[in-house]
C-alpha cells in the first residue's frame, strides 16, 4: 500500500510528506474542475481493490526516470455526478462525455503527480488518458510495494486513486 523506500529517496521526500502534498493537489483539482470542496480522504484499512463492478477507471501512464501509472477508480453513479458538475448539465448515461471528463480528471491528477516526480530535475512524460468501464473488470498494474493508494468519499460514495511507481 506504499511505495518502496528507494522511490521516496529518489523524490527527496517522505511517504507522509508526499501523501499530504498529493492530497492537497487532489483536493484542489476536484475543487477547481468538479466543484467539490468537501472531498473527504478516508483511511485505507485494507489492500486496494483490483476488481471493480459498475465502475469506471481512467488511467494515465508516465515514463522517464520514473515509470508507472496513475489510475482513478470510481463508481459509475459518482462518475455521472462528477461529469454533470463539470459540464454544467445533467448526465444520466455512461457516454463519451463521462469518458472525457474522467480522462481529464485523471490527466490533471497525473500532471500534478508528475510535478512531484520531476521536482528533482527528473524527466517524466505522460501518456494520453485511457478509460475502462463495465459491469465487471479487473485492473492489475504492479506489486503492492510499488503502489500508493488514496481512498476518498464524495456524495457518500468512495473512489480511489492509485499510483504505481517504478524506478527506471
Amino acid at each position: 500500500m506504499s511505495l518502496k523506500a528507494a522511490i521516496y529517496e529518489g523524490l527527496g521526500t517522505t511517504e507522509d510528506a508526499l501523501i499530504n502534498q498529493f492530497h492537497i493537489d487532489v483536493r484542489e483539482i476536484f475543487t477547481t474542475m468538479v466543484g467539490i470542496e468537501d472531498l473527504l480522504r478516508l483511511p485505507l484499512l485494507t489492500d486496494p481493490r483490483t476488481h471493480f463492478s459498475d465502475c469506471i477507471t481512467a488511467m494515465v501512464g508516465f515514463a522517464g526516470f520514473f515509470n508507472g501509472l496513475v489510475s482513478l477508480h470510481i463508481p459509475q453513479s459518482l462518475a455521472l455526478k462528477f461529469t454533470s458538475s463539470m459540464i454544467g448539465m445533467e448526465v444520466t448515461e455512461m457516454d463519451a462525455d463521462v469518458n472525457d471528463a474522467l480522462g481529464e480528471i485523471a490527466n490533471m491528477i497525473a500532471g500534478s503527480f508528475k510535478h512531484h516526480l520531476s521536482k528533482e530535475g527528473h524527466e517524466v512524460r505522460l501518456s494520453t488518458p485511457s478509460v475502462v468501464t463495465g459491469e465487471e473488470y479487473v485492473v492489475t498494474t504492479g506489486a503492492m510495494a510499488d503502489t500508493l493508494t488514496l481512498l476518498y468519499d464524495s456524495y457518500d460514495e468512495w473512489f480511489m486513486i492509485s499510483i504505481v511507481v517504478e524506478l527506471e
